[in-house]
């Protein structure tokens, strides 16, 4: 399959942020790291855009178009 440099990029890119902020995550939920409400309401929030934007990412890399609505990369 041949891929468009610039999406494989936007994927790469997309993937590791989003994994970044799954393994923070994963700190706090799985290993016990404290953290205070908002600081963790932050972290979910931003976990969640940055799979959002994964998501995106993924689908452009398949030549799907994202939904409607959908954030911009």
């Amino acid at each position: 399959m041949k891929v468009d440099k610039e999406r494989r990029r936007q994927y790469l890119e997309a993937y590791e942020a989003w994994q970044e902020q799954l393994r923070a995550l994963h700190q706090v939920l799985l290993e016990g790291k404290p953290m205070e409400p908002p600081r963790l309401k932050g972290l979910l929030s931003r976990e969640s855009r940055a799979k959002d934007r994964y998501d995106e990412a993924r689908l452009r890399l398949l030549g799907l178009e994202p939904p409607e609505g959908a954030l911009e990369p």
